[in-house]
Formats: C-alpha cells, structure tokens, sequence
C-alpha cells in the first residue's frame, strides 16, 4: 500500500495536517487532493475540531512550479487537480504554517487558509505566467483580496517571487518567524483559539467571508443575526457563568 500524501494528529482541538508530499509531483497531486478532501470532510463533521493547522513537513509541499513548466516545454498538460477548494469549504479556522516556499499552486492552497505564519527563509509567488498559464485554484481572487488589487496584478503578470518580509509587509502573511520556532508559534495561536467558543469561531468566520460579499447593510444585518443565534446557545450561557465565577469556561460547541 502506498505511504498516504498527508499525516494528521488531533490535539486539545486542534486538526494538525501534515503535507508530506511535495505538491509538485502529478501522483502527489492527485493523491494529496483526493485525502485532503476527504481529511477536511471529516473534519467539518466532528465537533472535537475546532481549529485546523496545515503544515508543510517537507519543506517543499507547498512548491508547486516545476512539473508546470517542464509539463508545457515537453508539450502535455497534466490533470489539474484542486488543493484550496477543500480547504476554502472548512466553517472553522485553518492556519497554514509555511516552512519552505510557497509558489504555484502551493501558494493558492496557502492563501485558502485563514491565517498564514512563514519562516524567514521562506518566499512566495504565482509564476504561472511564465509558462503561458494563469493561476486557476483560486489564486487570482484571494490574492487581490488579501494584498490589493494593484500588488495583485504585480504579482501575478509579472511572476515574480517575493520574500518572507515583502509577504509580511504586503499582508501576505500574518507572521514571519525563525524555522524553528514556526511550530511553536503556531500552535499557540491555533491553541488559544481552540480555548474560545467553537460556534463563535465558525460564526465569525461565516460573518467576516460572506460580509466581504455583501453591501454593509446586508453585512451588518447578518452580523446581527448571527449574533443573536449565539444567544441561543450553551456555550454562550457557559461563557457568562464562567466570568462571574472567574474560571475558564468549557465550550461544547452546543
């Protein structure tokens, strides 16, 4: 039986997702594709989850560029095979933490994750241009909502690659931070945010992605409605009993 492209833990409520095949090869792509759906579809259903971590073990699971190129100077084109939609559909928050490059595809598969942390010896880019392609798993879309439509279209007609720093100040990236301290800092981030109300977190999340989508009338009115479904909950009478005890309070997601 084949090694599977993807290894995962479950932690204190935290989906840990290791990439453990570089995402630039056409059998790892089809591979990784097929269980990181599956992956995400399971985790969409269990209620321990309440935060996702998508980690590159290998350094080069999120460089995909080189089988792009060599694909259309040998005259074929591959199979496409979508990373970002699975991980786009997930209602909770997903972190990916980027130990080497982020290029390609491997980049839209970044940029489908809520919040991004990168090492400083990483670099980014979409160099699907120089090849006579066009990002096309989301790239074009969340990169120009996440850093501008102008820093986009650099980006992205040029192929150029930038730099940890540049992604950081650029808005690429949320932190950039020493290879070995990478894990840690993530997995303190996704662990606080484990500690808070699952629901709250999915409703955040639902307010602020389908918000970007609507006139702010419309927004605001959802906003409000989700807050008042909040109301409806335990965990929202857990959070006020907990702060007039003055102890942590234990979320069930009910």
């Amino acid at each position: 039986m084949p090694e599977k492209t993807l290894q995962y833990q479950k932690k204190d409520h935290v989906l840990v997702i290791d990439l453990n095949s570089s995402l630039d090869r056409p059998l790892g792509q089809s591979r990784t594709s097929a269980e990181l759906g599956e992956l995400c579809d399971k985790a969409t259903w269990d209620e321990e989850v309440h935060v996702v971590v998508i980690r590159d073990t290998r350094e080069k699971a999120f460089l995909v560029e080189k089988d792009l190129t060599r694909a259309v100077s040998m005259g074929r084109e591959t199979e496409s095979q979508s990373f970002a939609e699975a991980i786009s559909k997930l209602d909770r928050p997903v972190i990916a933490a980027i130990t080497g490059d982020a290029i390609g595809q491997g980049l839209e598969l970044a940029l489908a994750c809520d919040i991004r942390i990168a090492s400083e010896t990483s670099r980014f880019g979409l160099p699907q241009i120089k090849a006579g392609h066009i990002p096309w798993d989301g790239g074009t879309q969340r990169l120009s909502r996440l850093v501008g439509k102008s820093k986009a279209l650099e980006m992205i007609l040029t192929g150029e690659i930038i730099d940890a720093q540049e992604a950081l100040r650029i808005g690429l990236v949320h932190k950039v931070v020493p290879k070995e301290d990478l894990m840690e800092v993530t997995m303190k981030m996704a662990q606080e945010m484990a500690s808070k109300g699952p629901i709250a977190l999915r409703y955040t999340k639902e307010a602020i992605y389908k918000g970007m989508d609507m006139t702010l009338e419309q927004g605001l009115r959802l906003e409000a409605d989700l807050y008042l479904l909040i109301h409806t909950t335990k965990d929202r009478t857990e959070g006020i009993q907990a702060f007039r005890d003055k102890r942590t309070p234990k979320f069930e997601g009910k």
